[in-house]
């Protein structure tokens, strides 16, 4: 029997990948021939619950709920497709993946995807409380090559002129993707940059977040760079944040957060919805701040967030009011928002912002008060004064966050049962992995894993 042989030479078959960030912050996802979208537009690609279990470590959780058994769909969400073209590397192959929702094979959403839990939470404040979010994810991170680099004065033109060949490809790539980059600037650390989007409606914001880590990962992959979005690439190193801004409007995009007839210009369902977060805030970190290494950065003088309080423009406030400008006549109302700072890049963004949001409502439909404000360094005041603000420290360990977590009703009953118990696997795993590594060496191993 003879055979055709086509003499034709071959070349690369372009891939889509189908994708989700997990309960770690990691993206993960299967790769098909893009020719044949078509074919995965309904039915997804297979998936397997255990891949939720996996540690930053890429370890299984031995204790989660899942096993070895039980199958899974990764439904793609055609609007939230990234294409990047090309970049520095010409030879390197187009970027291009679709965020999925991880549902049963029957259809049905999955109990422990963040992100349907983050959709879900977004159409409970539509459906109970008439409220839309817009929110924007900034991002703090460390670019190094394997050669010694000059160390750049914070701020300054020199440091940005250093990463201005990476910014520029950055900025681009970004643009492709639908990112709607704002500003690529060096920061105070050695070797730190930040880079801001604009802002976006619903789950499309944390799915933003995913676009910049990963695009942002594809250039410096693409120069030879080095990158870090840890928390602290080094025990003596300016650390890493990811800051979520976050504004609330009617059903018919009117700002709701501002009163121009309060003393920092919170209105009322404001002042519930800040309450809620603070309130619930020491849970929240295990969640926004999910590593051993988070809690390096959330310390007192480190521009973070070491206790639960609001603040106006003060940066070591773990929720800010931002401030508004009256320069290029845009209203007060709709540049007024709120900053969440107790959140690092080895958090989920999906689940974090879902977390954030529970938190919010809770204290709308509890019409708690808010006490716990403070233009002062939470630092700078005694105990007493502390207390009589309520103002509460945040916790200092991994662990600790965990327990209150645990404590927390509240949050326990908002949160999926499922997605709770896979999480908390991952991280008493996590723990045991990470419990010999001394300070040195816990900077180092996340500064590689993230």
């Amino acid at each position: 029997m003879s055979r055709t042989h086509n003499s034709e030479p071959l070349t690369p078959v372009a891939m889509t990948t189908i994708v989700t960030t997990d309960l770690i912050g990691v993206t993960r996802g299967r790769s098909f021939p893009t020719d044949e979208l078509e074919h995965y537009q309904a039915a997804g690609c297979g998936w397997v619950p255990a891949n939720s279990a996996l540690t930053p470590q890429d370890i299984i959780a031995s204790s989660n709920p899942w096993g070895a058994y039980g199958d899974l769909r990764l439904i793609p969400d055609l609007a939230s497709r990234v294409t990047v073209s090309n970049g520095p590397d010409a030879s390197a192959p187009a970027l291009d993946f679709i965020h999925g929702d991880i549902c049963e094979t029957d259809g049905r959403p999955w109990a422990a995807c963040p992100r349907t839990l983050l959709r879900n939470e977004v159409q409970r404040y539509h459906d109970e409380l008439g409220l839309q979010i817009t929110s924007a994810f900034e991002h703090e991170f460390n670019l190094t090559t394997d050669s010694a680099q000059a160390e750049h004065l914070a701020f300054s033109l020199e440091a940005q002129r250093q990463g201005a060949a990476f910014g520029g490809w950055l900025l681009s790539a970004l643009r492709a993707g639908g990112a709607e980059p704002e500003m690529f600037l060096p920061e105070y650390g050695k070797h730190q940059y930040e880079i801001t989007c604009r802002p976006t409606q619903g789950v499309a914001a944390a799915d933003r977040a995913v676009n910049v880590r990963e695009i942002t990962r594809e250039i410096a992959r693409q120069m030879g760079l080095n990158l870090s979005f840890a928390p602290k690439t080094s025990e003596h190193a300016v650390c890493n944040g990811v800051h979520l801004h976050l504004s609330l409007h009617d059903l018919s995009g009117h700002p709701v957060l501002y009163d121009a007839g309060t003393a920092n210009g919170l209105s009322t369902l404001g002042q519930h919805w800040a309450a809620g977060v603070l309130r619930y805030l020491p849970a929240l970190c295990a969640l926004t701040a999910p590593t051993p290494i988070s809690y390096e950065r959330l310390q007192p003088h480190h521009w973070s967030a070491s206790y639960a309080c609001l603040g106006q423009r003060n940066r070591e406030a773990s929720l800010r009011i931002c401030p508004t400008m009256s320069l290029g006549g845009k209203s007060e109302a709709a540049q007024y928002n709120l900053e969440f700072r107790a959140m690092d890049a080895t958090a989920s963004p999906h689940l974090a912002m879902a977390a954030v949001l529970i938190a919010g409502r809770l204290g709308i439909e509890q019409r708690l008060a808010l006490n716990a404000i403070t233009d002062e360094v939470p630092d700078s005041l005694n105990e007493e004064q502390r207390q009589r603000r309520g103002i509460v420290a945040l916790p200092a360990s991994l662990t600790q966050a965990l327990s209150h977590l645990r404590s927390s009703e509240a949050l326990l009953e908002a949160l999926p049962r499922a997605l709770l118990d896979t999480y908390f696997a991952v991280k008493i795993e996590e723990l045991a992995l990470t419990q010999h590594l001394s300070p040195a060496e816990l900077c180092e191993h996340y500064a590689r894993l993230y």
